[in-house]
């Protein structure tokens, strides 16, 4: 296997396993702190809680972040217009960002505000340019998928601050959060099959 291939490989399971990961560090978090409301908190706000709690949440925000630098990597070599790439550049800051919410919780003020909002800012952005590329190398059906996943990821936050729907962040976070998980185990395994094909001279 080449080397693009064997990265597209790495890149892919990484994308395929990010999620999956996230969101087991999150319920086991929520699981160990029987206080959490859906309804009234924040994701975040397990991070700050003693014991295996916060250590549980920040940790799997943190690992899920790098595991989606390496995807994002992937990403890069298999999205080919200038568009795209920008892009992919835009959707690795929010990477950082997710990073960063575990790194700096939020007993870190102002930086875990200004990290989380920057994350669930750019996710939807980099997903909105990233469609743009796919329709730009006239993958339409790529294009209309990604469109969909950021208008999933940015609509309940729309929603939230028009009609405040709960009283807490956390359905929003999550929805947005699972949507663009959903996002990257579909292009991780793309890249899993772009990996598996024999390479034309």
């Amino acid at each position: 296997m080449s080397r693009h291939g064997g990265l597209l490989r790495v890149s892919g399971i990484y994308g395929v396993l990010a999620p999956v990961l996230a969101f087991t560090f999150i319920l086991v978090a929520v699981g160990s702190y029987p206080q959490f409301s859906w309804t009234a908190n924040a994701l975040s706000d397990l991070g700050v809680v003693a014991g295996v709690t916060a250590g549980v949440f920040n940790s799997g925000l943190i690992i899920c972040g790098v595991l989606c630098l390496t995807f994002a990597v992937g990403l890069y070599l298999l999205i080919k217009s200038v568009v795209g790439r920008v892009g992919v550049f835009v959707f690795a800051l929010a990477c950082v960002s997710l990073v960063a919410i575990g790194t700096f919780p939020e007993s870190v003020s102002p930086t875990h505000y200004m990290v989380s909002v920057a994350f669930f800012v750019l996710l939807p952005i980099s997903l909105l340019v990233i469609t743009a590329g796919f329709a730009l190398e006239r993958q339409a059906k790529m294009a209309v998928f990604t469109l969909a996943v950021a208008v999933v990821a940015a609509l309940p936050w729309v929603l939230y601050f028009t009609v405040q729907y709960v009283s807490g962040v956390a359905i929003p976070e999550a929805v947005s959060g699972l949507a663009g998980g959903v996002w990257t185990v579909v292009l991780g395994y793309k890249m899993l099959r772009a990996a598996s094909q024999p390479k034309t001279a």
